[in-house]
């Protein structure tokens, strides 16, 4: 069993900031970072709770791609796609004082996995191939990802985060992707987009998504932790862990991760859902996009709670 990422790694520029600079105004970082982010967050999620994962996307020749290789080989991901001459993309990430954090990403960061990238992938019966939203932005990323996730077999789960852009951007490509999709993580605005109610409680998204699209839904709602849809069963609110919140970058791939890596090893999917909200509290007292804890820091962190 293999966790197969089709989306995008990229290099995430990090600047932490007390507060965002008015229009045209200016602010002193306290830090500035580069760290691979992107699809590597939920890819070491899954790494780091002991499920074999690989990389199916672009990562270039330059110095960002170099970031990005080591990164994925000391989590022990495979990348089995080849190179390109450009360089990997990269998305300026600002991280407030409340740990919220503002993305500009760069035309090069939503450029994912083509027909030739796909060929290497080879899932077989029991792999998880993870869709993320950003793959469906590119119209010859969109175009090869899209008929190749429809192809896959029913043994092949299919798990797709929507992503904050692709229910307005790319509606039609999303709803196909959800089509053949086992499982789907989204936060809350997501959520909304999707179903589009005017509703921005977490259960009744939960519950209006898994009846609209009749796959295994998870919404989540952040530091109140999540609501759980599995397929043809009524939704179940998984309550959250309160921590302080340091930065909160990557934590929805934290938590999308881990449900998958623990569902996968046979728990059932509210067990899943609070496991993998304790992951995420635990990853937003750290700063960085790929703070995803061990198993045995999220056993702890569990034993006490």
């Amino acid at each position: 069993m293999r966790f197969l990422h089709v989306g995008s790694v990229v290099v995430d520029l990090v600047a932490d900031v007390d507060a965002l600079p008015a229009p045209g105004g200016d602010v002193l970082a306290s830090a500035l970072r580069a760290t691979p982010g992107g699809g590597f967050n939920v890819l070491a999620a899954v790494a780091r709770h002991g499920m074999a994962a690989a990389y199916v996307g672009p990562h270039g020749t330059g110095p960002f791609g170099d970031l990005v290789r080591a990164a994925l080989a000391a989590e022990g991901v495979a990348v089995l796609s080849a190179p390109r001459a450009l360089d990997t993309g990269v998305v300026v990430t600002i991280v407030d004082g409340a740990g919220e954090r503002t993305f500009v990403t760069s035309p090069d960061a939503v450029v994912g996995a083509t027909a030739a990238d796909l060929g290497f992938a080879g899932p077989g019966p029991g792999d998880v191939v993870s869709v993320s939203g950003y793959g469906l932005l590119h119209p010859a990323t969109r175009d090869a990802l899209v008929p190749w996730v429809l192809a896959l077999p029913p043994d092949v789960i299919v798990a797709v985060d929507p992503g904050p852009l692709a229910p307005s951007a790319a509606p039609d490509a999303l709803a196909a992707v959800l089509g053949r999709a086992d499982w789907c993580s989204a936060s809350l605005r997501e959520a909304a987009e999707i179903v589009d109610i005017g509703a921005s409680e977490a259960h009744r998204l939960a519950t209006a998504l898994a009846a609209r699209t009749g796959l295994g839904v998870v919404v989540r709602a952040g530091a109140a932790g999540c609501v759980v849809a599995a397929a043809g069963a009524a939704a179940v609110a998984v309550p959250g862990f309160a921590v302080r919140a340091v930065d909160t970058t990557g934590a929805g791939d934290t938590h999308a991760g881990v449900f998958l890596a623990v569902l996968m090893r046979g728990a059932d999917p509210v067990t899943a859902a609070r496991t993998a909200n304790a992951a995420a509290a635990l990853s937003v007292t750290r700063p960085g996009p790929a703070t995803a804890p061990t198993e045995a820091q999220l056993a702890a962190f569990l034993a006490v709670r």
